[in-house]
């Protein structure tokens, strides 16, 4: 308590107050006035008032929230220069001053009117003044005081971020640090504990905890596995006044997720598994699938394949697909049924990201065993060879064997064959076949040198499965045959110059033959015996003559003629 002095120092009584917490009664003080007075000089009309001693005074409190039925009493002014008379007027001004504070201008008595909120204002500044009410003057100078509002347990604490979403590793150490949550409470943290927060967990208990102080929220136990579960819907409360019975609460949920860790590693459900695979799949086709499961997620269950041993180890190939963690088996060669029934192939699964800190849960991969089951297909029948190739002499009988082709069915069935020959409607067909024993044989007359060489296809299907076909191409050369007789290239028309000498070549003529090299030239040239000869024109046969151009040629027998010549020649004049 601050008192001002004067030269004149006047008694002073001043009571304080102790403001209770709202469950109590509140006392308030009063504020005294010191007023020194000079004595009344007879025949003087004037008191005067000298200020040597001003406002002695306590801060006043208030409880905030009052609901009462009567304004609360708040406190009281008192200037020492009050005699009881009613000649002293109390003034008050400031904050709040007439609207929410009232006081009682004779008594000094001051009360709230209304109920005060301390979260919104936390005091009051105000002014007070006592004034002679005949002079309105004032008795003591004007004094500043403030009335506090009194803090009562009227806001619980509260989280402004919930709630909240966070994860945590799975398998992490117990005492992992997960999340800090805080709780503000409005109440006065400068008064008692109104405002002094604790935490505590609601649920989620035995698996997380939360620090009573800082609220961290941790794993509480070991080895937490995603795998058994997954979510936590974990509730933590915040209580006021350090967690005491009549403490206000608040509460908000923490949704925590387990992350992912790859600490499975693949198992496959089997450890043995059957495929059937017909021995007429394509090579590079996909002919099956097999999966091993990985309780990971993400990329801790991405794994790869591969075929570690067998004896179908360089038939089947195995691809991985990414998206759905399936090993995908391939053909690499054809298969045949009547050669093997059946492959056995080793395949592993392994993860392709481990974590080495759970190495001990490990291998992380997995091996099982794929048996293979060639199915048996009803196949074409199959050549003895890709194409065949025969020859067959023009002007050879109708119905001469020309050649054989040989097919068999594939299957173990073994069933017979028949064969056909392939023809276009509009194409003449020269040949034939036997349909039980593919002989093939001719149904014309063939000439060579109309048509030297025939390709057709012969069919071949199964008695008992007419529709499955097989084809095969046959090539028939031609042999050639000398029935064709020679013929001169072309016609002549020689001119002889009338002095030509004797022996003089005047033309050389050549001659052509259909048949084949082997059956046409050589040509023997001479003059037909039939007709009459003519006794100045020889004609020799050119026996060093070239294979493919024979010829011969023509000499004068006398003394006129000029060639060889092939057009009219230039005769030059005679001596």
């Amino acid at each position: 308590m601050k008192i001002t002095s004067t030269s004149c120092i006047c008694p002073v009584l001043v009571c304080l107050c102790f403001v209770q917490r709202c469950y109590g009664t509140a006392h308030h003080g009063s504020i005294k006035v010191t007023r020194n007075q000079t004595k009344h000089i007879e025949g003087e009309t004037e008191v005067h008032h000298r200020p040597k001693r001003g406002w002695v005074w306590n801060q006043f409190f208030v409880l905030e929230e009052h609901m009462g039925p009567d304004p609360q009493y708040v406190g009281k002014l008192h200037s020492n220069s009050d005699k009881g008379d009613g000649s002293v007027k109390y003034i008050l001004t400031g904050e709040g001053a007439g609207t929410i504070f009232i006081i009682d201008d004779t008594t000094g008595d001051i009360h709230s009117t209304k109920s005060l909120d301390r979260e919104q204002k936390t005091h009051y500044v105000l002014h007070a003044q006592a004034i002679d009410r005949r002079t309105n003057k004032p008795l003591e100078p004007e004094s500043e005081f403030i009335i506090k509002v009194q803090d009562i347990n009227d806001n619980a604490p509260k989280f402004t971020d919930g709630p909240y979403i966070v994860t945590v590793p799975e398998m992490s150490d117990m005492g992992t640090s997960v999340l800090q949550v805080t709780a503000t409470d409005a109440d006065d943290p400068t008064y008692g504990n109104s405002a002094r927060v604790v935490y505590s967990i609601l649920q989620g208990q035995p698996y997380f905890s939360v620090d009573p102080k800082t609220g961290v929220i941790r794993t509480a136990l070991h080895n937490m596995d995603r795998e058994a579960r997954e979510h936590y819907s974990v509730v933590i409360q915040a209580k006021d006044m350090a967690g005491q019975v009549g403490g206000l609460s608040g509460s908000t949920t923490v949704n925590i997720t387990l992350t992912d860790v790859n600490d499975n590693p693949p198992r496959f459900p089997q450890k043995h598994y059957q495929l059937y695979v017909p021995e007429s799949a394509q090579v590079g086709s996909a002919v099956g699938k097999i999966k091993a499961n990985d309780a990971d997620t993400g990329s801790n269950a991405d794994m790869t394949y591969s075929i570690i041993n067998g004896d179908g180890i360089g038939i089947f190939s195995i691809s991985t697909d990414k998206d759905t963690r399936e090993g995908i088996l391939s053909l690499k060669k054809p298969l045949n049924y009547e050669k093997k029934k059946s492959y056995t192939l080793n395949i592993e699964g392994a993860n392709t990201h481990l974590d080495f800190r759970f190495s001990h849960l490990g291998p992380f991969k997995d091996a099982t065993m794929l048996k293979i089951i060639v199915g048996d297909v009803d196949e074409p029948p199959l050549f003895s060879m890709p194409s065949y190739v025969m020859e067959v002499y023009e002007n050879a009988k109708i119905g001469t064997v020309v050649g054989t082709v040989l097919a068999q069915d594939p299957d173990s069935a073994n069933s017979l064959v028949r064969y056909s020959i392939n023809y276009n409607a509009e194409e003449d067909r020269f040949f034939n076949i036997d349909a039980n024993t593919g002989t093939i044989k001719t149904s014309k007359v063939l000439d060579r040198e109309e048509t030297p060489w025939y390709n057709i296809t012969v069919a071949a299907s199964e008695n008992d499965n007419p529709g499955l076909l097989s084809h095969v191409t046959v090539g028939i050369r031609v042999l050639d045959v000398n029935d064709n007789p020679p013929e001169l290239a072309r016609e002549y028309d020689v001119v002889v110059c009338e002095n030509s000498k004797p022996g003089q070549v005047i033309h050389t003529i050549s001659a052509t033959d259909k048949d084949d090299f082997a059956n046409g030239p050589r040509f023997s040239f001479f003059l037909d015996e039939r007709l009459p000869l003519n006794p100045n024109f020889t004609l020799k046969d050119n026996e060093a003559a070239a294979a493919p151009s024979p010829s011969g040629f023509v000499h004068a027998r006398e003394t006129g003629a000029c060639g060889p010549a092939t057009q009219k020649p230039f005769c030059p004049p005679p001596g």
